[in-house]
């Protein structure tokens, strides 16, 4: 891409610090995007055919606090893009990841992350040093356990809908701020969900269709009635926050 191809997204820049550069078949990491590292919060390249992320380019970054990679071909993230100590939202769904940079943990001020459409056969242990997180989107991957180090995590909610898990460590009952947890078209049994992911965890939404067991026997478990009252009780909170806002 050019000067004049990239002409019209100065100005856009300049106004509102966004840039999207979607699906315009680009192969690489558009070089003129340099010139803009000074005001860019915003960088949209999805749907593109980039497969590199340049480490010397993305450090130049240092305001940005959302970017978009998804529907390219990388198959891996330079550690240099954890540098970028502003960036709140990180989206690389439907790429070729199969890991995640070992500094990965240095995004400070990441709150939600989507690496849906994935090569991920583990959850990322780099995602417990992220104390603002708060949405983690890992479906449709090829993740086969939810380890025992996601008690220390900090997201409210984990998407891992779509996956090959067929393991729960019970200490993800100690996850302190998760609420929604979605483990929908896995390859779980009934008895292997710990008994206190419904009776000692803060989950308010617990959505398990779709795997190797019928639903409605979780009506069975210890804990269910503690689970539904949670359920209830974040509706309400819910329909109060709405009235409050009307």
């Amino acid at each position: 891409m050019g000067n004049c191809a990239l002409g019209g997204h100065v100005v856009t820049t300049e106004k509102n610090g966004v840039v999207q550069l979607k699906g315009l078949g680009l192969s690489e990491f558009p070089p003129d995007l340099r010139k803009l590292s000074g005001c860019l919060r915003g960088l949209d390249l999805s749907d593109n055919q980039i497969e590199r992320v340049p480490p010397a380019a993305i450090k130049m970054f240092a305001q940005l606090t959302g970017l978009r990679l998804d529907g390219n071909r990388l198959v891996c993230l330079p550690d240099e893009l954890c540098s970028l100590s502003r960036l709140e939202s990180l989206s690389v769904r439907g790429n070729l990841l199969g890991e995640l940079p070992s500094a990965f943990g240095r995004l400070s001020a990441l709150r939600t992350l989507d690496l849906s459409g994935n090569r991920l056969r583990a959850l990322p242990p780099q995602l417990c040093g992220l104390q603002s997180l708060e949405v983690v989107d890992l479906s449709r991957n090829q993740i086969r356990e939810v380890p025992g180090y996601v008690g220390a995590m900090q997201m409210v909610e984990l998407n891992l809908n779509q996956n090959w898990i067929a393991q729960i460590s019970p200490r993800v009952a100690r996850c302190p701020r998760l609420r929604v947890l979605r483990l929908e078209r896995n390859w779980l049994e009934l008895v292997t969900l710990p008994p206190g992911l419904l009776r000692d965890s803060r989950l308010c939404l617990l959505a398990l269709g779709g795997n190797l067991f019928d639903v409605k026997e979780l009506e069975e478990m210890d804990g269910y009635d503690g689970y539904l009252a949670r359920c209830e009780a974040a509706r309400g909170d819910v329909a109060l926050m709405r009235s409050l806002l009307l």
